[in-house]
């Protein structure tokens, strides 16, 4: 029997080439390249610049079913199926996301991939990176500072203080954040208010990010932001509070993706905000669009299941960015099935083809979905060892019934060799030109008919219930021309629904809507829905406890 290696332990025996070489690969010249030591680099934006009116390569989502504890394996199916594509032939670039320290102290660890399918170098790219998540939280409260300020020195905006919507943020999950009083202390520490903290990955300045398409939109997009309100109710922007500048001089650097490599040496971006559940969860649009210049085929992701990260990958990244996916890549695993289907986590280990049956509605309403978008779609059963033939047979026949193809990949255990079959299946779908997509709804279509559309199309629900408040919210930035912005919904990854217990492919349910949010430089409006947080909080036994340095000075417990 092999003996088996951490996810870890492969990444730190990965034969690595110099970042230059990687980008030799896509033809980007050495001095276009800024390196981070010799395995990452940020690619300049003058040579991004270079790349316009260059044809674009074809562009795959790779998204999953809704995750549960028994793993999925989306992040690691992107890898692989990137690695896959340039074993066949095809000249194929890697897109994810940047990892948050929040989940990777705290219960899920790190998101390079896993096994045989990774990007490395895997410590760095889970703590710190280059610097981005922390360039982002600097610009972030340097605005909310200088908002504390102006209303110390005079506030001459005349801004209400009980209307003051920026909140604080921070790249890591503490509960006790989430509602603060500061200006505690005196005069002289400014005015006593209540306040808040977010986590990084759900400011709006990690979506704006995301979203611009270079640096003068990047300042335009943090100037449009709303920080405030008057007693009049109108709007005090970033740009009044000249912030914008000074947010984009920190942003400068964070703005240029980031260049690394596969495990088989191959090129991947990784630039982005992840949480698809609180955010839009999409690798940054100047990453994906870069890589659409240099590569035949893009592979990139969506944070969680089809009905968050898919969803708002099709209709806010796609839309905003005039982006058309050739083809989409379901991820799935026989143990989900059988946890959608009722067994428990440590049940899993038996053959139960009568509970893959039953959990199979939940990747069926995926594979409706994803279709709906007008985009065709392969399923990718992600390998686990305890795999039968019986409940592999049953995936593909259910799979089948719905009018697509599942296919058994091994990319975890054998890295891009174990995925050649996806890839050619992939290629095939791409190149068919079978793709018709278009967003789900209309930009033109009110705010909350948006959000109906979405819970009842995505989610199967019967009906949002929102208070006269939200309504009216809704409606007052209508009338301010907010109406045709996309919706981001918030909720639970877990399930369809706003209930994290309710697994499968649950009907007749409601969706309440807790709070929306504005997000005019981003371009979206937020929808909170159910109990989710959007500062989480740690587990009653976080990752932090496990990782530590060894006696050689390596990092253990990580991943």
């Amino acid at each position: 029997m092999a003996e088996f290696k951490t996810d870890i332990e492969i990444a730190r025996a990965a034969n690595k080439l110099q970042i230059q070489q990687i980008g030799a690969k896509l033809g980007i010249p050495q001095e276009h390249l800024l390196p981070y030591g010799h395995d990452k680099a940020k690619v300049t934006q003058e040579y991004i610049e270079q790349l316009q009116g260059r044809p674009n390569g074809k562009l795959v989502l790779v998204t999953a079913i809704n995750p549960t504890p028994a793993g999925e394996g989306k992040t690691t199916t992107t890898v692989g199926l990137g690695d896959a594509l340039n074993r066949i032939g095809k000249k194929a670039v890697i897109c994810i996301r940047e990892a948050s320290l929040g989940p990777n102290f705290g219960m899920k660890g790190g998101a390079a991939g896993g096994g045989y399918s990774q990007i490395v170098p895997m410590e760095d790219m889970n703590l710190h990176f280059t610097g981005d998540f922390h360039a982002i939280t600097s610009a972030h409260n340097l605005l909310t500072a200088m908002i504390d300020n102006h209303i110390h020195w005079g506030n001459s905006l005349e801004i209400d203080e009980r209307r003051i919507v920026w909140r604080r943020v921070m790249d890591m999950n503490d509960r006790a954040l989430r509602d603060i009083v500061v200006g505690l202390g005196g005069v002289s520490n400014g005015f006593t208010r209540q306040a808040g903290f977010d986590i990084t990955v759900a400011s709006e300045v990690m979506a704006i990010l995301c979203l611009a398409k270079d640096l003068d939109d990047l300042q335009k997009r943090l100037g449009d932001i709303v920080v405030a309100y008057r007693r009049d109710k109108s709007p005090i922007y970033c740009r009044d509070l000249k912030a914008d500048g000074a947010m984009t001089v920190l942003l400068k650097d964070a703005m240029q993706p980031n260049l690394v490599q596969t495990l088989e040496n191959n090129p991947a971006f990784v630039h982005g905000g992840p949480f698809a559940n609180i955010a839009h969860g999409c690798n940054s649009v100047i990453a994906t669009s870069t890589a659409l210049k240099l590569g035949e085929y893009v592979v990139t992701e969506a944070g969680f299941g089809a009905d968050l990260g898919a969803e708002k990958f099709f209709d806010i990244k796609c839309r905003k960015a005039g982006l058309k996916p050739d083809a989409a890549v379901i991820v799935a695993t026989v143990r989900a099935m059988k946890m959608n289907g009722g067994v428990a986590k440590a049940d899993l280990g038996a053959e139960n083809v009568d509970a893959v049956h039953k959990g199979c509605a939940n990747l069926g309403r995926h594979i409706a979905n994803v279709k709906g978008f007008g985009v065709p779609v392969v399923v990718a059963i992600n390998h686990f060892h305890s795999d039968t033939e019986a409940e592999i047979a049953e995936v593909k026949r259910y799979v089948e019934s719905q009018g697509a193809e599942a296919i058994l990949c091994r990319h975890w255990a054998e890295g891009g060799a174990g995925a050649e079959e996806l890839a050619r299946k992939v290629v095939q779908l791409a190149e068919s030109g079978a793709s018709t997509f278009a967003p789900l709804y209309p930009d033109e279509m009110s705010l909350f008919e948006k959000i109906e559309t979405i819970a009842q199309r995505i989610y199967h629900a019967d009906e949002v219930l929102a208070n006269k408040a939200i309504r009216d919210q809704l409606h007052t930035w209508e009338k301010a021309g907010y109406g045709h912005l996309p919706i981001c919904m918030a909720k639970t990854q877990y399930s369809f629904s706003t209930d994290p217990n309710l697994r499968g492919a649950p009907t007749h349910h409601s969706v309440p809507i807790r709070e929306v949010r504005l997000s005019a430089g981003a371009g979206f409006v937020v929808v909170i829905c159910g109990e989710v947080m959007t500062m989480p909080g740690l587990p009653s036994k976080p990752a932090a406890e496990t990782i530590r340095l060894n006696e050689q000075g390596l990092v253990e417990g990580l991943f």
